[in-house]
């Protein structure tokens, strides 16, 4: 396995990404009328997804990163409850309640996932690679 030297490359973090611009692009149509608050909370988190993962590969220790992804799962979740609420509030269909709600609901596992392997790992990370 190659070793990865870019958050950018991190599969977690691409589907991170790809979920933020789904849902930002979907709540610019006009689909979450005009809760402005809602909108704000759910492009903040699912932002927020991508941006942990990203900070937390930069601190170069594994334990940080470790961290970081746990605040991601946490984003993760904060926007899965906020799908539900805008299906609740019938800003969403229940087609694409089902995509974005499926997408994040696998990012979760595959962010769970990540952090089970890099429990197990013995890499510390550049931060400590010499103490």
């Amino acid at each position: 396995m190659a070793t990865i030297t870019r958050f950018e490359d991190l599969e977690i973090w691409q589907k991170a990404r790809t979920l933020s611009q789904e849902i930002f692009k979907y709540i610019q149509e006009g689909g979450f009328k005009r809760d402005y608050k809602l909108i704000e909370q759910i492009n903040a988190a699912s932002g927020s997804i991508m941006d942990n993962i990203a900070e937390g590969f930069e601190r170069s220790s594994r334990l940080e990163f470790i961290n970081f992804l746990t605040y991601a799962k946490g984003s993760t979740g904060e926007v899965k409850s906020q799908l539900i609420r805008a299906v609740d509030r019938n800003y969403l269909d229940p087609g694409k309640f089902s995509y974005f709600y499926g997408s994040a609901d696998a990012l979760t596992k595959q962010i769970t996932s990540f952090i089970g392997y890099l429990n197990k790992s013995n890499i510390k990370g550049q931060k400590f690679k010499n103490r």
